[in-house]
């Protein structure tokens, strides 16, 4: 599997080799926000990856939709992320943070005012919350108006510079599994009337201002932009998924960011014709059939020789393995990532996991 181990430029970045870590939230931040110790330990062991890109980061406070996950909206914040990206750095490593805006996947207990969420329109996502109290529905989001969006879309690009304050090589934007930029590409989720909604060309307006936006903000070579197409997560539903995404690569490719990342939800016609519409670097996470349960090597290395992506990510094998590149130059053997501990909790199934050398 040599193909996964050549160099690629991607942006300003050379990357060593073509193993990206999926963005994974672990829930372990404290309350306000703030990244801990912990985290600077766990990315750093990580550091091998080519590129790492984060848990998913809110860009304000109505962007929060879970309990115990991180922030890049206050000085706080940024300054406990210098830890992390200095940690990374030191150890030979290149980090994105992704910015999530989960939209209606929000809950008024998780902001100071009680307010409800944001979403494109007043459809509730059918999906809840857990707190430590016990399981929460998410409530009815409250329809954005243009002057929501606006906010929005400015508050993208402001976390975008307090990440780069912060020490971050770029940033990813979740454009993908149920959040607010998914929200508003799909029609089961976004009923709006106005120019925001309706046709595909409104539908993709929001995420192609949000990616302008920031692009301008800190530079086209330092973002890219996370889809997910075809993927029902969080209850959004897309009825036109090959007209949709497709619309959303021609409107991007002018930018010239750094990268788009495709999670495949086993459309792989599709992702065929999204490789052969996107002129620039395409991060591939691949699920080349709807019964694909997790992505492996072996599947990336396909994708390379296929010409589908110029890199690849994996999200379980960067999380039980921190030292992925040597385990699969060895050809195993692979810890097994332990579910138990994926969200919340200590340094257990965070920092422990073994490397091949321990």
């Amino acid at each position: 599997m040599k193909e996964l181990f050549e160099p690629l430029p991607v942006g300003k970045l050379e990357l060593p080799n073509r193993l990206v870590m999926a963005p994974m939230t672990r829930s372990r931040a404290f309350e306000d926000g703030e990244v801990t110790g912990l985290t600077a330990e766990y990315y750093a062991q990580r550091a091998t990856a080519g590129l790492i890109i984060s848990e998913g980061t809110q860009p304000s406070v109505r962007g929060q939709g879970y309990v115990w996950t991180p922030g890049l909206h206050s000085g706080g914040q940024v300054e406990a992320w210098r830890a992390v990206t200095g940690a990374v750095h030191a150890a030979g490593g290149r980090i994105f943070a992704q910015l999530m805006h989960t939209g209606r996947v929000g809950h008024p207990v998780l902001y100071p005012d009680g307010a409800p969420p944001l979403g494109p329109s007043a459809i509730a996502s059918g999906e809840q919350l857990f707190t430590p109290e016990g399981m929460l529905d998410h409530p009815e989001p409250r329809e954005m108006t243009t002057d929501d969006i606006a906010q929005a879309v400015r508050e993208f690009a402001d976390a975008a510079r307090n990440a780069m304050d912060a020490g971050f090589d770029g940033v990813e934007l979740h454009g993908a599994n149920g959040y607010l930029i998914h929200q508003f590409l799909g029609d089961g989720s976004n009923t709006r009337t106005d120019g925001y909604g309706g046709t595909v060309q409104n539908r993709i307006r929001f995420a192609v201002e949000v990616t302008q936006a920031v692009a301008e903000a800190i530079g086209p070579e330092h973002v890219g932009l996370r889809v997910s197409p075809g993927n029902n997560a969080n209850g959004v539903t897309e009825s036109d998924t090959p007209a949709l995404y497709t619309a959303l690569v021609a409107a991007l490719a002018p930018l010239g960011i750094a990268y788009l990342h495709v999670m495949e939800t086993g459309l792989r016609d599709l992702t065929r014709t999204l490789r052969a519409a996107w002129p620039g670097t395409l991060i591939l996470n691949p699920h080349p059939t709807p019964d694909t349960d997790q992505a492996t090597p072996e599947h990336g290395a396909e994708a390379l020789r296929e010409g589908l992506a110029d890199a690849v990510s994996f999200a379980r094998l960067w999380l039980a393995n921190p030292d992925l590149p040597e385990r699969i130059r060895a050809g195993g053997p692979y810890n097994e990532a332990d579910p138990a501990s994926f969200y919340g909790g200590d340094h257990r199934g965070y920092t422990d996991y073994p490397a091949l050398t321990a």
